[in-house]
């Protein structure tokens, strides 16, 4: 039994996996976020270029 904790501690093969895992949920996380703060924004200035353009007159 002690071989085998000793094997079991030694053992890295499924490290880089869960390395990976950690690495892709903060880059989920993180592109979640940026999302969310950039959708605000957006959504204004989009409003206020149609206010805008919707007052010209092309005729002008």
């Amino acid at each position: 039994m002690i071989k085998f904790i000793k094997n079991f501690r030694k053992d890295e093969a499924g490290a880089v996996t869960v390395d990976w895992v950690v690495l892709t949920a903060a880059v989920v996380g993180l592109s979640a976020a940026a999302y969310t703060a950039i959708e605000g924004g957006a959504t204004t200035l989009t409003g206020n270029v149609q206010t805008y353009m919707g007052n010209q007159d092309p005729s002008k």
